[in-house]
């Protein structure tokens, strides 16, 4: 599942985070639609508002398919058919859908056939391993260049361009209030069985799309039909992860302490890999320097990253429509 984000970039910074190749090769950014909606946190959760990319057609019947845009969206999706006067009246938790049940229900099949598929950005992703009734939060993204650090003066000082924003597989729908003011935007993101990498922190996992080459065959709508960009939803390897601060159960805990990493104490650890053993020895042994601010400071070099290999089979092709069976989420917070 995925309950929990960080998305600390600015908007011009989600902007160069996410350049591409359009189908001419030129180097493009996205363009904003609805900036001033969007607001950065290190601790974003369902009903708040996220970064998005879609297809530019989506919005502009002109525009190519393959161009994209930025739209702010509110995190669990509100389907265009909701009779209610407010959102917050959804009877289901909509933050995520299954992939193997999503063509079975209303509220994800209509839009999906339409071919609204998103891409959720973030930092990364917040998941807790439950171990002897504790919980311990870990956070999850891929993994950046040996100059990108996690350590708190380095976060706060982020190069977009440098950075490998987490591009999750979603769908999204328009919904138009009973009274009239404008149509709200909002997004599921599609979860899938956990990758062996990431299996041993939570049993289920965001569709992660690795690559521009995914994301941009999950965002062409007009030219990939549904059943072909189905085969991009799948679990991945290519991840990196690191424990952190139970100070991120709090939603309304909104600093670069939620994504710091910690030292956990290994006895009470299980598949702790030989590389982030490493890792902790390094930040055990460290000298601190003058100006020590109490947090650790270490490069992403060290945090485990498993080898990409993929899982292709996906099973999503079964018709009607059942009750909502979605994973516990974590707590709901207000808009960020």
């Amino acid at each position: 599942m995925c309950g929990r984000t960080a998305v600390s970039l600015g908007a011009d910074g989600i902007r160069r985070a996410c350049a591409y190749r359009d189908k001419q090769g030129r180097r493009r950014h996205p363009e904003w639609k609805n900036a001033d909606k969007y607001s950065p946190s290190y601790n974003k959760c369902p009903q708040s508002i996220s970064p998005v990319l879609l297809s530019q057609q989506h919005l502009e019947k002109d525009s190519s398919s393959s161009e994209r845009v930025l739209v702010a969206m509110r995190w669990g999706l509100i389907p265009a058919w909701f009779k209610e006067d407010d959102p917050s009246k959804m009877q289901y938790n909509t933050s995520n859908c299954r992939s193997d049940t999503m063509m079975e229900k209303l509220s994800y099949k209509r839009p999906l056939l339409k071919g609204k598929r998103c891409v959720v950005l973030a930092d990364g992703y917040y998941e807790w391993q439950q171990s002897n009734g504790q919980k311990q939060p870990y956070f999850i993204y891929f993994p950046q260049t040996m100059q990108e650090t996690f350590n708190k003066s380095d976060v706060e000082a982020k190069d977009p361009d440098g950075q490998r924003l987490l591009t999750m597989a979603g769908i999204f729908d328009s919904w138009e209030p009973p009274n009239g003011e404008g149509a709200l935007y909002s997004y599921t993101i599609i979860t899938v069985e956990a990758s062996k990498s990431v299996s041993s922190i939570h049993h289920r996992m965001p569709a992660i799309l690795d690559g521009d080459e995914a994301v941009g065959k999950w965002l062409d709508f007009a030219e990939i039909p549904t059943q072909e960009a189905l085969k991009c939803i799948h679990p991945i390897e290519n991840l990196a992860f690191h424990p952190v601060s139970t100070v991120v159960n709090n939603s309304r805990n909104n600093t670069p302490e939620c994504i710091v990493p910690i030292q956990l104490d290994f006895k009470k650890e299980t598949k702790v890999s030989a590389s982030s053993k490493m890792m902790m020895n390094w930040l055990t042994n460290k000298p601190k320097k003058e100006k020590d601010d109490g947090l650790p400071r270490w490069s992403s070099q060290f945090i485990q990253a498993a080898s990409a290999s993929r899982k292709t089979s996906i099973n999503v092709m079964n018709q009607g429509m059942e009750k909502e069976e979605e994973e516990p989420s974590a707590k709901q917070c207000k808009n960020q």
